[in-house]
């Protein structure tokens, strides 16, 4: 029994089935990733994007001084608007970028200084009809004593103090109309208020425009700042706005050295701002700074710009390009193939059919719609132009994908 069992078991075993061998999978292709730096777009996205490239180009083109510096108002245009009396600002009018017209009232101030002027001023009133009435005095008694000269009852001693009365009352008079003369002036042209009080107006009202100074305009412009609010105290001497007429501006432009030598006031210049790349402003140098800068070993000069439609504005980063004579070569590429990338300027290079990689690089000047490259890539090579900003946002976002 014990055998038969064991032959069961030997013939079960080699009767059995074999386990089923799995069949091979086929080879998946594994599509290698894009290296860092590297954006990768197929022909057909390339054509749906329009995508275009262009041959880094050598030029033999015109030298050029280039100089960094910001825009400043114009001073010769700009003014600052300050009042002429102490005292608390009633109204203000007006607000940083709004137009304002010559003679136009920004605010309005209450001074104490209006109330003593009036009262000084009908002081003078008084005084002068008191000396009107002390020459009619005056005049009638020389009139009676040389009438009594006459009758041989006055003697001419008497008849000279007279007319010396009466001429002292006649400077009394014209004294106290000059005095009437300056306190209404006073009030009239300098603080630019009524001489007199109003009628209507209650004691203790100080709001009123009869009754406050105003702050006016010396010239139009736009309002490029405001120091004060209702309530607050100006004296004199302080700024409480500053209008300029910015149909032209100044950049103070920051020259090195080594090419003072070759500037001279009457250039002409082109300037470029971060807001209009692309689009040439152009200006006029017009002087340069006496001291050189011990820090960056650079000179300032002005170069004055048209802004007739006011698209440049104060405190603006610019680029300044003069020529400095003779030509030099250099690598060109299309401005709108250089894009800007955590603080530096790059460009993508065509590697292949699909292949695309950043690279880092320093510009120079405009040419036209072209820029200098002054390092970063050689002649020959293929840069992308059109639809370069669309590879810069794939590297983004793969780059935020891999974080």
């Amino acid at each position: 029994m014990k055998r038969f069992t064991l032959f069961a078991l030997a013939l079960l075993s080699a009767c059995g089935t074999k386990p089923e061998t799995s069949k091979p999978e086929p080879a998946k292709t594994v599509e290698a990733k894009p290296e860092p730096g590297e954006v990768r777009l197929s022909p057909e996205l390339q054509k749906i994007a329009d995508l275009a490239t262009a041959e880094v180009e050598r030029r033999n083109v015109p030298l050029v001084i280039r100089a960094n510096g910001r825009l400043v108002a114009d001073e010769e245009k700009t003014h600052k608007v300050g009042a002429v009396i102490d005292g608390r600002v009633v109204k203000v009018f007006v607000n940083i970028g709004d137009r304002v017209q010559k003679g136009q009232v920004l605010a309005r101030l209450h001074s104490h200084d209006i109330h003593e002027s009036r009262s000084a001023y009908q002081k003078a009133k008084i005084e002068l009809g008191r000396q009107e009435v002390q020459r009619s005095y005056t005049e009638k008694n020389r009139d009676r004593i040389r009438r009594l000269l006459n009758l041989k009852a006055a003697s001419q001693e008497q008849l000279d103090h007279a007319e010396s009365e009466l001429r002292n009352a006649l400077a009394g008079i014209e004294a106290a109309r000059l005095e009437v003369q300056r306190t209404r002036m006073h009030l009239e042209e300098f603080l630019e208020v009524g001489a007199e009080d109003h009628p209507e107006h209650k004691p203790g009202e100080f709001d009123h425009d009869d009754d406050t100074a105003p702050v006016k305009a010396p010239a139009a412009g736009i309002v490029i700042s405001r120091t004060i609010s209702s309530g607050s105290v100006a004296k004199p001497g302080d700024d409480l706005f500053v209008i300029s007429d910015l149909s032209s501006i100044w950049m103070l432009a920051a020259i090195p050295e080594e090419n003072m030598g070759r500037i001279r006031p009457g250039m002409n210049a082109q300037v470029f701002v971060r807001a209009f790349e692309d689009r040439p402003f152009t200006g006029r140098l017009t002087r340069t700074g006496d001291q050189l800068d011990p820090a960056t070993r650079t000179v300032q000069a002005r170069i004055v710009l048209a802004n007739p439609r006011g698209d440049l504005k104060p405190e603006m980063y610019a680029t300044a390009e003069l020529a400095a004579g003779g030509t030099g070569e250099a690598l060109y590429v299309p401005q709108e193939s250089v894009q800007e990338m955590n603080g530096h300027s790059i460009v993508f290079v065509a590697n292949g059919p699909d292949k695309f990689r950043a690279r880092p690089v320093e510009t120079g000047p405009r040419a036209g719609a072209s820029i200098a490259i002054l390092s970063g890539l050689s002649a020959g090579e293929r840069v992308v132009t059109r639809g370069a900003f669309l590879l810069k946002s794939e590297m983004l976002k793969s780059t935020l994908v891999e974080e």
